[in-house]
């Protein structure tokens, strides 16, 4: 059974996308209601199926542990910033300078000079 509603919750939530589409012509609330009312009835029917609820639970408790998460602090997070720009230009000049060190030695032993 829950197979088959989740089934009817993504041809619900296709069919709202599908007026969203066809309603082209139509005036831009009535395309908006139209896949609003799709995922809307998506939603519903999900929420009764066992894989909805689980679905739900899990988000919930993402959102409570983002809660327990440390964010630095903005002087942080500028010098962190700094310290991988940096990074990032040593590496491209390094690259670059092997780069230019081997065309130069491929150069010599072609004999091509230069």
């Amino acid at each position: 059974m829950n197979k088959l509603k989740l089934g009817l919750a993504f041809i619900c939530m296709a069919a709202g996308m599908a007026g969203f589409i066809l309603l082209s012509d139509s005036a831009t609330v009535v395309r908006v209601l139209s896949l609003l009312l799709g995922f809307l009835s998506a939603i519903t029917m999900a929420w009764f199926t066992t894989q909805g609820r689980e679905f739900y639970t899990y988000c919930k408790e993402s959102s409570e542990e983002t809660k327990k998460v440390v964010w630095p602090t903005r002087k942080e997070t500028i010098q962190t910033s700094g310290v991988v720009f940096a990074f990032v230009i040593a590496m491209a000049l390094f690259l670059w300078l092997v780069d230019a060190g081997l065309l130069a030695a491929v150069k010599a032993i072609m004999g091509q000079g230069g």
